[in-house]
């Protein structure tokens, strides 16, 4: 799985970090991918940050 943001859609809310904090670093006005191609075991913590993005940022890409 690899992990993509669309940064014209981010807004840095920090949903992602808070559910993902190995895979995502909010900053100011956007995110920043840590982990772009996280292993099985985050894939849970991913869904969920994908899932509670208010502004639907993110999204999987299935390799």
């Amino acid at each position: 799985m690899r992990v993509v943001v669309d940064l014209d859609l981010c807004q840095g809310h920090g949903m992602c970090e808070m559910e993902a904090p190995e895979v995502f670093e909010a900053g100011r006005d956007s995110v920043a991918v840590l982990d772009q191609a996280p292993g099985e075991a985050r894939r849970g913590e991913v869904e969920a940050a994908v899932r509670y993005c208010p502004t639907q940022a993110l999204k999987i890409v299935e390799d």
